[in-house]
């Protein structure tokens, strides 16, 4: 018999809390994310990889809505949590560094972004492999934020490196290698380089 504070319950209010969350209907989101939070605590103790879940969950609520201030230390709480349960080098770890950063790098803190995308990249070389395609969307990560500052010339080898491992591990046609095949074209449109973008803009 599941009461009401069982994880089970955790888990369907999550779901319910997401689908609100998808929908952009917020406000019914984040009483349920927080129930759901408060639940893990008290069933599994405060330092479950769960209750990071629950925490992160509840960060990317508040980020997409740009409230930085009340995202950052859900995610670094989560961050503290995935360490030590799971280690610090698990692609947990990883995803949410680069959640973080992303919380840095949207209010153009991108000194503070850097080591967080560049740490998440090493996690994930060595957890998966460097031909995985995550590894591909670690590498986007950091050939933007060199990209939006000018820095052309650290941005396009990720940039073709990342290109390279999608169209390996996905094939030509996947939306993720066209979308890689815009970033380098924007890249070169930055520079005036029209000659090297029109052909990865067919």
């Amino acid at each position: 018999n599941v009461g009401p504070n069982h994880p089970d319950v955790a888990a369907s209010l999550n779901i319910l809390a997401l689908l609100y969350d998808n929908q952009g209907q917020y406000a019914k989101a984040e009483p349920l994310y927080k129930r759901a939070l408060t639940i893990r605590e008290g069933a599994l103790g405060p330092n479950h990889p769960d209750v990071a879940a629950s925490l992160n969950n509840l960060a990317e609520l508040f980020r997409v809505q740009g409230q930085y201030a009340r995202a950052e230390p859900l995610y670094k709480r989560a961050l503290a949590i995935q360490e030590k349960a799971l280690g610090p080098n698990h692609p947990d770890v990883a995803a949410n560094l680069n959640n973080l950063a992303l919380l840095h790098y949207t209010q153009g803190q991108y000194a503070q972004a850097e080591p967080l995308y560049k740490r998440a990249l090493a996690i994930l070389e060595k957890a998966l492999g460097p031909d995985h395609p995550d590894v591909a969307v670690s590498l986007n990560n950091l050939a933007e934020l060199y990209r939006v500052q000018g820095q052309y010339a650290r941005a396009e080898p990720l940039y073709k490196r990342a290109l390279a491992i999608q169209e390996k591990a996905l094939g030509p046609n996947h939306p993720d290698v066209a979308t890689s095949l815009n970033n380098l074209a924007e890249l070169y449109r930055s520079q005036s380089q029209y000659t090297q973008a029109e052909p990865l803009c067919k």
